[in-house]
């Protein structure tokens, strides 16, 4: 166990001396595993920080990576750190524009290039000035024959030999946005903000549990997965499994049995369709119900979701319905809520494992001070591990960073117990045709109590009453259509009189097609763009809402 925690490649040292044979990463490849003992990583890392030092960069040059979680996402990001130069992780689903943008706009020298689903879609955007470098061919989609491959490249230089020691005020990284309202930012990240992180959420997130092990498959340049697999990890010296391709999922995860789990509220409710598919939930309540085979069942759902052996829970980066937290403390796994984003390294809040509110996402961590702007009602905080601001966006991060407060754009309240709850997104709020702001977030969590709604999105901007648009669940997909209809006929009419008359829903129009990060109706993080949405159905709303039907479909 480490006595004090560091920055992570330093954190990484401990490990690599005094654990050097022990697993770090264990990557999938097929019905096959590849191992990278403690000694390997730091092997493979330390010569290709050599290489990086012989390409005579400027001094903390940025250098960027863009790959679905693998074994060489994380030796990469070490490489850069033990180099002396500032990693920027790129999402893998970007296309060429996107890419574009944001390699321009970070001023990347060099671009470690994985594991992707489709780099034909992308590559165009890589500027001719930025040097590529492929990770190993064994990874599916790796544009390896197109460019330097790490493996030619390792074998042709020696282990750097020197532990570099980072700064507490430097910058250890650049994490862009996922752009759910526009244009990513770089939020800047130093050593000292993801030490002070690390310090002071160590007992929330269980640090201290022996052979810890991580589950990878959300994607790393998210701050929520570098938090809880990489520097995690890194911190407690245990192993890191990652998923090969979506159907090996829930075997690489059976496989894995992590220790800590991350999954955001789609996959739950994904893997609660699973189960019930299996078993129907008039069977399910039947057997909770009898004593003798009510610990049988949750074993079993919980060996076959592979979680049988993890001891921290979360979910987070969307509301999770409190009704499918119940639903799984009734098998036996609590979840747990945690509140953050790129701007605080993704630390503000987490549920308490043994005092769970349900409707808040917990109470703050240690340092951490919290205020609502009384105008706004937006949710302001203080903590030593802040950003430092936004990569060449001085007039954003005024407006982020407000005598020494970041300004979080979400809006909330505390209660009387030190709860939060999230209310909405100040930049979410449409004024009616009334004249009226209306916040959607609140309605839009009641409605998707109803298990038949996968996703909604409430609009309204200038109409005298909002419209919720709703993507029907499974569920809700084979249900007959009368039945759906009068389902979500049902929960207008519990969900309307908990608001405002103005607030109240017209109607719900149940849409054709899923939301998306390829249709571009969700960030990488599978955030809604609410934008986008209105914008793809404006021409139809004003028709919609002129329709007596309180349930239409399109």
């Amino acid at each position: 166990m480490l006595q004090e925690y560091k920055s992570l490649v330093e954190n990484f040292y401990h490990w690599e001396i005094n654990t050097p044979e022990n697993i770090y990463l264990s990557q999938p490849l097929g019905d096959d595993y590849k191992h990278y003992s403690f000694a390997e990583t730091g092997n493979q890392a330390r010569r290709m920080a050599t290489a990086l030092k012989a390409m005579n960069l400027p001094e903390k040059s940025h250098i960027g990576i863009v790959s679905k979680n693998c074994a060489h996402w994380i030796i990469s990001d070490l490489a850069i750190a033990m180099a002396g130069h500032i990693s920027v992780p790129f999402y893998p689903t970007l296309i060429d524009e996107q890419i574009n943008q944001v390699l321009v706009h970070s001023e990347c020298k060099v671009l470690f290039v994985g594991k992707l689903d489709s780099w034909a879609t992308m590559k165009a955007g890589i500027p001719e000035s930025v040097k590529c470098i492929a990770y190993p061919s064994f990874y599916d989609g790796c544009p390896s024959t197109e460019m330097d491959e790490w493996d030619s490249i390792i074998d042709a230089h020696e282990p750097l030999q020197e532990n570099i020691q980072p700064k507490y005020e430097d910058i250890c990284t650049i994490i862009y946005t996922s752009g759910t309202t526009g244009v990513p930012k770089g939020v800047m990240l130093t050593y000292g903000a993801i030490i002070e992180a690390i310090t002071y959420t160590k007992d929330e997130v269980a640090l201290d549990l022996p052979n810890a092990r991580f589950f990878s498959y959300l994607p790393l340049c998210h701050i929520a997965e570098r938090n809880i697999v990489e520097a995690a990890s890194m911190a407690t010296g245990g192993t890191v499994f990652f998923a090969d391709t979506l159907e090996s999922f829930q075997k690489n995860l059976q496989t894995a049995m992590p220790t800590h789990f991350l999954a955001v509220p789609r996959i739950w409710t994904k893997f609660q369709l699973g189960i019930l598919a299996k078993m129907p939930q008039s069977r399910l309540d039947m057997l909770l119900k009898i004593p003798v085979i009510k610990a049988v069942i949750k074993g079993k759902i919980q060996k076959g979701l592979g979680l049988s052996n993890a001891k921290i829970i979360l979910t987070g980066a969307a509301p999770m319905p409190p009704s499918l937290l119940d639903w799984y403390k009734k098998l036996g796994i609590t979840i747990r809520e945690a509140y953050g984003m790129s701007e605080n390294v993704g630390a503000h809040s987490m549920m308490p494992a043994d005092a769970i509110k349900s409707g808040t996402v917990g109470k703050p961590y240690p340092k951490v001070v919290t205020r609502i702007d009384p105008e706004t009602g937006e949710i302001q905080m203080k903590a030593p591990w802040n950003t430092i601001g936004y990569y060449k966006e001085p007039i954003l991060t005024e407006s982020l960073l407000k005598d020494g407060w970041l300004c979080t754009g979400d809006m909330g309240e505390i209660d009387s117990e030190g709860y939060l709850k999230i209310t909405g997104r100040v930049k979410d709020m449409f004024k009616s045709a009334k004249g009226e702001y209306i916040v959607p977030a609140p309605i839009e969590n009641m409605l998707l109590v109803n298990p038949v709604i996968e996703q909604v999105c409430v609009v309204g901007t200038g109409l005298s009453q909002p419209i919720a648009l709703i993507v029907p669940s499974e569920i809700g997909k084979n249900m007959p259509r009368e039945n759906l209809m009068e389902s979500l006929e049902e929960t207008l009419k519990r969900v309307n009189p908990n608001f405002k008359n103005y607030e109240a829903l017209r109607k719900a129009v149940v849409v054709k097609d899923l939301w998306t990060v390829e249709n571009n109706m969700l960030t990488p993080t599978m955030k809604i763009k609410r934008n986008v949405v209105e914008n793809y159905y404006k021409n139809q709303v004003e028709l919609w809402e002129e329709l007596e039907e309180k349930v239409v479909f399109e």
